[in-house]
């Protein structure tokens, strides 16, 4: 397979303006948060937010960009020792994903203790992904945005509600996908502890959790963050970005019937809610 120059040019980190980009990619390109919008006018432009990030994307889309990587045990590392350029080869330099929690966590790492307790305005980054190992009884919540993900604290007693409201333990692991990759669906995939997905309420992001999570870990180990109050605050949620998903996510159906009708809500409303909006609540489930 060949590789459009627009996404090489992307890549390389350059600026591409949207008509050289296929109008599909582009969608999801911009659903999953991957690129930064430059506008001029009427005319926008793109730019990757992390080339490496995209890179993973593309690769999980379609086996063919696998053509990106080089399966060889050349790293970074051997690869600047022999060249001086390590941008030469490229190969994932940071596997795995960050891992957060507003209490410590006694956990595993190659066997050995690895207490997740990072101090406020930090997180920890699980490079080992395949060796780290929770107790039983965490939930583990998985955040999309990366400003709730580092503003747990000034969440708990909204996660703590939710959990005590819904019967799971109030013991939580928070976890990111960043950098996109697929290497935190396969480390959920070996373990037996419920995922709870906390992304935007919008159709793109059900989609994501349908697509990246539930269909591999099935619904009685996944959920969906569903607030009390999300009826409400789609009223003063985003028709415009509503009206972006619409073709492409129109189509999206859940069996669970609490998940099915978020989804009815949004259409109703036509609107779309940040999951920022939870940063500082103080609801009462």
């Amino acid at each position: 397979m060949a590789i459009n120059a627009s996404i090489q040019a992307l890549l390389a980190g350059e600026q591409v303006a949207g008509s050289k980009l296929n109008s599909r990619l582009l969608d999801e390109l911009l659903a999953e948060g991957l690129l930064l919008v430059l506008s001029r006018g009427s005319r926008k432009s793109y730019r990757a937010r992390d080339p490496e990030a995209l890179i993973r994307f593309l690769i999980d889309r379609d086996e063919s960009y696998r053509i990106l990587e080089v399966d060889q045990p050349n790293s970074r590392a051997s690869m600047a020792a022999e060249t001086g350029n390590s941008k030469l080869v490229m190969v994932r330099s940071c596997p795995g994903f960050p891992v957060n929690s507003y209490e410590p966590i006694a956990c595993l790492l190659d066997g050995k203790p690895f207490v997740v307790n990072p101090q406020e305005g930090s997180f920890l980054f699980v490079a080992d992904w395949e060796r780290f190992a929770i107790p039983e009884d965490v939930v583990v919540v998985g955040v999309e945005n990366m400003e709730n993900f580092r503003m747990i604290r000034r969440q708990r007693v909204f996660f703590e509600q939710y959990l005590r409201a819904h019967d799971l333990s109030t013991r939580v692991l928070f976890v990111s996908r960043y950098p996109q990759s697929t290497d935190l669906r396969r480390w959920l995939c070996t373990i037996p502890n419920h995922y709870l997905h906390f992304g935007d309420f919008d159709l793109a992001g059900i989609n994501i959790f349908l697509v990246d999570f539930q269909q591999y870990l099935g619904e009685e180990r996944s959920s969906y963050l569903i607030p009390d109050d999300v009826e409400s605050r789609l009223k003063s949620g985003s028709r415009k970005r509503y009206d972006e998903q619409y073709n492409r996510f129109k189509c999206i159906k859940s069996e669970v019937p609490e998940l099915q009708h978020l989804v009815d809500l949004i259409h109703r409303e036509r609107k779309a809610y940040d999951q920022e909006g939870y940063i500082s609540v103080r609801t009462t489930f």
